[in-house]
């Protein structure tokens, strides 16, 4: 038994075809995880950006209808802004047809819901591989480990003296398939940890913003001219 025999890629180039499926699964599962981890982590990182940017122009001052006006109706928008612009919009169509203010609120309420639950699905896309990816990758190596024991014993009774080059590279596929799956595991579990806390913190944030919206609303219908403004 030389160096390299046991060597990491001699040993995934001649290891049994299972173990072989299992380890190319984990890979592909680990690069996958990988590509959800940046694209998400990148879009978690705009949409805060986004979010701050359009709280700090909706708190300064301005006139709600104006801003409404500055956001383009064919540019699709995300975040608070586009739960400020489905309440809005909402509250433009409800306010001609009827005076009475709990009927707008409720309709702008439930277009501010459906708005949030779109946000919701946006920024919590594709977790669910991750969590999947982390749940999942120590069982699939652990099968591996499983299937390249099997082969060592296999291996042992095929031979009349047991020595320690007859199992050795059985065992070290098997531990090789076992590392792959913590491997993949590792950095989805603790990805998928981060991500989901970034998410639902911004959800969190969205969801104060159309409360307060709401609020401002329902403040300007008790008005005279029921016509909604920043102040």
């Amino acid at each position: 038994m030389n160096d390299n025999t046991m060597s990491i890629p001699h040993l995934i180039m001649n290891a049994s075809t299972v173990v072989q499926l299992v380890m190319l699964l984990l890979l592909v599962g680990s690069i996958l995880s990988w590509v959800v981890i940046f694209q998400r982590s990148i879009a978690l990182r705009r949409a805060k950006q986004e979010y701050n940017q359009f709280e700090e122009s909706f708190w300064s001052g301005v006139d709600l209808n104006e801003l409404y006006r500055e956001i383009p109706t064919d540019d699709p928008r995300h975040g608070a802004e586009h739960i400020f612009q489905a309440g809005f919009r909402e509250f433009n169509r409800l306010m001609p047809k009827t005076r009475h203010a709990d009927t707008v609120l409720e309709g702008v309420q439930r277009s501010m819901r459906v708005a949030w639950s779109r946000e919701e699905d946006r920024l919590t896309q594709h977790l669910v591989f991750l969590a999947t990816v982390a749940s999942a990758s120590p069982y699939i190596g652990l099968f591996g480990t499983v299937w390249g024991i099997m082969g060592s014993f296999q291996a042992l009774s095929l031979t009349q003296q047991a020595t320690l080059a007859t199992v050795a590279p059985w065992i070290a596929e098997a531990l090789i398939a076992t590392a792959m799956g913590l491997f993949a595991a590792i950095p989805a579990v603790i990805f998928y940890n981060r991500l989901s806390n970034t998410s639902s913190r911004l959800l969190g944030k969205y969801e104060d913003f159309a409360e307060e919206f709401h609020a401002i609303l329902h403040r300007n219908l008790q008005g005279r001219d029921g016509k909604p403004s920043a102040s």
